[in-house]
């Protein structure tokens, strides 16, 4: 027997299921956790979520039910983090496809639960969007969330949908949300990170970091590399709260909204009506602008021409000038994907710099964020 966990959003969502797993279960507990193959265009250029025909290496676990294990393949050009997250947590990772709307979510997420002999499904959301009503201004990726909560609501299973750090994915303020959720289920510690720690090295997932760096203590204001505003690490960072699946569903319009949806261009009109807009066409757009290349997280830095273009300043200045500029804003940590990408680093790049980091400045590693000087 495995417990059976749903992490609701995609990108960095399973990162926190397992978490979150570890914390409340123990990591050694056998699980599977069911997560999309939906990830940012800097990892898969291809717009919306993937599906298994996306890939090569999957393993059936039922009809329509695959498993993502560390040899499974996206099939160019989609890009996906999942084999590398299949090698680096505990959990068994299940592929979740939308692409037959809530009933066919329901059906994979019943085959699960027949897989691992369970008759209980725990949703977990880091940031809390999972609740949004749709009007929030900084809502962004909504239809994930509302299909795992329109899916689940058509099994028999019981239900119960956890939201772990509320605010730290930018989408639903911490404090329109911590009205809602009423008291704790637990409060992270650094202890349970353990079991997630070390997928940060190349994992670009921003919410789930500030989780573990919450629940490791750390507190004040972060930037991150997508949100409009920075984040503040308060005492309700590190929390995770458990509501029933009605108690969901009573609080998400559109969850409502996708119930008895049969495919994904269904799901996306769904979401124009409540929330005013479809992710996936905004996705489609930004695609349309340009295209990062799948196998490449950051973008490579520029090759200057010697006879055009000043020779650029070391790695160890141009990140100094960096770092004053931003602390000067009041942010006191950032994450490694924002270093990244406003410094335009490869993967080179990048490991000079945190060992030159690590080496002559070990007080700026907050791990799996960096501390800003001054």
């Amino acid at each position: 027997m495995k417990r059976l966990l749903l992490a609701a959003g995609g990108g960095g969502d399973a990162i926190t299921t397992a978490m979150v797993h570890a914390a409340l279960h123990g990591p050694d507990e056998p699980a599977l956790v069911l997560t999309y193959a939906w990830e940012r265009l800097v990892v898969d250029p291809v717009p919306g979520p993937r599906r298994p025909s996306d890939f090569t290496g999957t393993v059936p676990a039922g009809p329509t039910l695959r498993l993502v294990t560390p040899a499974t393949a996206p099939r160019p050009p989609a890009g996906s983090l999942l084999p590398g997250l299949a090698a680096g947590l505990r959990p068994e990772l299940g592929l979740l496809d939308p692409y037959q709307g809530a009933t066919g979510l329901a059906r994979q997420i019943e085959e699960a639960a027949a897989y691992c002999g369970a008759d209980r499904l725990d949703i977990v959301d880091v940031g809390g969007d999972v609740l949004a009503d749709g009007t929030e201004p900084t809502l962004r990726s909504p239809l994930g969330d509302a299909l795992a909560l329109a899916a689940a609501a058509h099994t028999t299973l019981a239900v119960w949908v956890h939201v772990a750090g509320p605010g730290l994915d930018s989408e639903v303020p911490e404090s329109t949300l911590l009205p809602k959720l009423g008291a704790p289920l637990r409060i992270l510690t650094t202890e349970d990170t353990l079991a997630v720690a070390q997928v940060f090295d190349w994992h670009p997932s921003e919410a789930s970091a500030l989780l573990v760096a919450a629940a490791r203590g750390i507190r004040g204001v972060c930037g991150t590399r997508d949100a409009p505003h920075p984040v503040t690490l308060t005492a309700t960072s590190p929390a995770v709260y458990r509501l029933p699946l009605a108690r969901a569903l009573e609080l998400n319009p559109l969850a409502r909204e996708l119930a008895g949806t049969t495919n994904l261009t269904e799901a996306e009109h769904a979401s124009e009506r409540v929330c005013g807009f479809s992710e996936i066409a905004r996705e489609r757009a930004r695609a349309t602008r340009t295209t990062p290349p799948a196998t490449r997280l950051l973008p490579p830095p520029s090759e200057p021409s010697p006879t055009t273009q000043p020779t650029p300043p070391p790695l160890t200045d141009r990140f100094t000038q960096w770092e004053r500029r931003t602390a000067r804003t009041g942010i006191s940590y950032v994450t490694s994907r924002r270093i990244n990408e406003e410094l335009a680093l490869n993967h080179s790049a990048w490991t000079e710099l945190r060992t030159h980091l690590r080496t002559t400045s070990p007080s700026r590693d907050a791990a799996p964020l960096w501390r800003l000087a001054g």
